[in-house]
């Protein structure tokens, strides 16, 4: 049954399969429960579509465990390297909402001599050119529609057609230089490089439009580097009502293959299907140096909203349209200043984890002061906005939520006041971390037998004390040290369904709340002890005392503020200022295990050599003849 679901999957998202059939089988999806096979990129993921894994992802299949690789579909004939996986969208956060695929390798022995020739500037700071190039890069592009990577995009509700994202640096290295020889000398000024990032967009006829939006300006705050100008290379031709709108500034009605339109990022802009055939067409910026750009922090408060009501709308599809909203406003904003808002109602969440109740957007995060310090709200924020696995869930999965639309923010203390009461202990407990790593005990036997027979370890059996043996104890501190050296800067741990910080890692300066984040790693290496009749090595003494997730973040100062009797956070994580990152990994905890005989291979005597018996009995008889009587 999953492998007959998994193979449907691809039969009808290949071809234009009646509705009913389409129907039936997402009831039969809907009705199929499984486990999860492996975890990629912190997601969960199945080899067939399920109630619970529902969105395809791709991924090369070396990644997967090697006992569960053969069970995920390789339906990429040209590629049998990449594995098409199934993840739960209700664990995707902002670090995963884009399946982007490394496809320099389509591209590593093709000739990409591009040449953009003839161009039209149909409106200003617009410009239309034909791109000449080899037959081979030729093929290569046309070859990327049918690889058929495509994924209903996240934002689905405000645009048609399908969608995959990929990485190309030979691509965008190519297209830069013809970018550089062709733009008026004007336009290219401060110009760094094309996004290597490319959106591979299909639109089929009658498909619904992709809805009139500004593209939101990539922006690299470590390089200085923003995004001007907007590039859709259109691999297939057609024509359309119009294909391509500049919001009335200027616009292209009929598309030749092979395209290549450039367009300031100021422009409000349309795309509608071609009237027939297939439209296909690549989607990329030109990225230039961000000189003289002034920062609004009110925008990256925009932006953080969109980022998170894109991934609530997951649970409510209706916050889908206030991404939308607020994306747009973030890019008007970019070239024009921040406008005021329209009135209305503004979305806000209202959430219970634990017995702990706050209200969010996504850069506002409210808290009732009752029985709560600063850092246990700075960690539910961090553990919210991240969407962190705890246990086996997301946790936005397992917060009771409701979507609130209201205006102003007044309301919020009233609301947060009438639940109090209602909850017991904090979900989020301070921790002690050298709880974890407890002193060794005194060594009272050096090193290891050579192998584990009476006459080479003696007294050894099931009363050998391995806790204080010197070899399994030099493991063990080295163990404890790999740990350590995780565990330590993490300021949140999760202990299967438990959720602990660390205080000393919580900050609160003024109107401040400091999360420190984590230095660099040193990785530990294990030797390993070999004998025989085997003796198992020291370090398999050094067993799994616990297995924790080290949340690590490295992010800006949540600002901190008390509103009446509720804490009022504001975390802005995409600021322009800053270059940050968050991490999620796994870490054991190390001990020292007994030793059982069944540690022993029950046939170890079988490859014991009865040359080395005999010249075992010569020895004895040798030293015994050497004693003196």
């Amino acid at each position: 049954m999953s492998l007959e679901l998994r193979d449907r999957f691809f039969a009808l998202s290949a071809g234009r399969a009646p509705a009913e059939e389409i129907d039936a089988y997402r009831a039969e999806v809907d009705a199929t429960g499984a486990d999860p096979a492996a975890t990629v990129d912190g997601l969960a993921v199945c080899w067939h579509p399920t109630a619970r894994f529902k969105q395809v992802r791709f991924v090369d299949a070396e990644r997967l465990d090697a006992g569960v690789r053969d069970l995920f579909a390789r339906p990429v004939a040209a590629m049998p390297d990449l594995a098409a996986v199934f993840a739960d969208p209700r664990e995707l956060s902002y670090r995963t909402f884009e399946n982007i695929l490394p496809l320099d390798r389509l591209f590593a022995d093709v000739p990409l001599d591009l040449e953009l020739t003839g161009r039209e500037e149909f409106a200003e700071g617009a410009h239309a050119f034909s791109l000449r190039l080899p037959a081979a890069a030729r093929s290569a592009l046309e070859g990327l529609d049918a690889l058929d990577l495509y994924v209903p995009p996240l934002n689905a509700s405000s645009r048609g057609g399908d969608r995959f994202v990929f990485h190309s640096a030979l691509l965008a290295g190519a297209l830069g230089a013809a970018v550089r020889d062709a733009l008026p000398d004007a336009a290219l000024d401060g110009f760094a490089h094309v996004n290597p990032v490319f959106r591979g967009n299909r639109f089929e006829p009658g498909d619904a439009n992709f809805h009139s939006h500004l593209d939101t300006p990539y922006y690299d705050a470590a390089r200085n580097h923003v995004s001007r100008y907007t590039v859709l290379l259109y691999l297939t031709g057609g024509e359309g009502d119009p294909a391509l709108d500049l919001a009335g500034s200027g616009a292209l009605t009929a598309i030749e293959p092979f395209t290549c339109v450039i367009f300031d990022q100021r422009y409000e802009h349309e795309g509608r299907p071609y009237r027939d055939g297939r439209k296909v067409f690549l989607r990329t910026e030109l990225i230039f140096s961000g000189a003289g750009l002034d920062h609004d922090p009110e925008i990256g408060a925009l932006f953080g909203k969109a980022t998170y009501w894109t991934g609530e709308s997951v649970f409510a599809p209706e916050l889908a349209r206030h991404a939308d909203d607020y994306y747009n406003r973030v890019a008007a904003a970019h070239w024009n200043g921040l406008s005021p808002s329209a009135s209305g109602p503004e979305p806000f969440v209202r959430k219970r984890f634990r017995g702990v109740e706050y209200v969010a957007n996504g850069y506002d995060y409210w808290f009732p002061k009752d029985g709560l310090s600063p850092a246990e709200c700075a960690a539910i924020t961090l553990l919210d906005y991240f969407n962190c696995k705890v246990g086996d869930s997301a946790y936005r999965t397992l917060c009771e939520t409701e979507v609130i639309e209201a205006d102003g923010t007044d309301w919020i203390p009233g609301l947060l006041a009438r639940g109090r009461g209602e909850r017991g202990e904090s979900p989020v407990v301070p921790f002690d971390k050298s709880a974890l790593f407890p002193e060794p005990e005194e060594p009272e036997t050096d090193d290891l037998p050579d192998c584990a027979c009476p006459l080479c370890a003696g007294d050894l059996g099931a009363t050998f004390d391995t806790s204080r043996n010197a070899e399994i104890i030099e493991h063990y501190a080295r163990a404890q040290e790999s740990a350590r050296a995780d565990i330590g800067p993490a300021p949140i741990l999760l202990l299967g369904e438990d959720v602990l910080l660390d205080p000393d890692l919580f900050v609160v300066e003024g109107d401040r709340i400091h999360v420190l984040g984590k230095e660099a790693l040193t990785p530990v290496a294990f030797a390993s002890c070999f004998g025989g009749p085997p003796m198992p090595s020291a370090d398999s003494y050094v067993a799994t005392a616990a297995t924790l997730e080290a949340v690590h973040v490295l992010v800006p100062p949540i600002l901190f503020a008390e509103d009446g009797d509720c804490y009022h956070l504001k975390f802005d994580f995409f600021r322009n200022t800053w270059t940050v990152g968050h991490e999620q990994s796994t870490v054991s905890v190390p001990m020292i295990r007994p030793f059982d005989e069944e540690d022993l291979p029950e046939d170890w005597e079988d490859d014991y050599d009865d040359e080395e018996d005999e010249d075992w009995d010569d020895e004895e008889e040798e030293e015994e003849e050497a004693v003196p009587a």
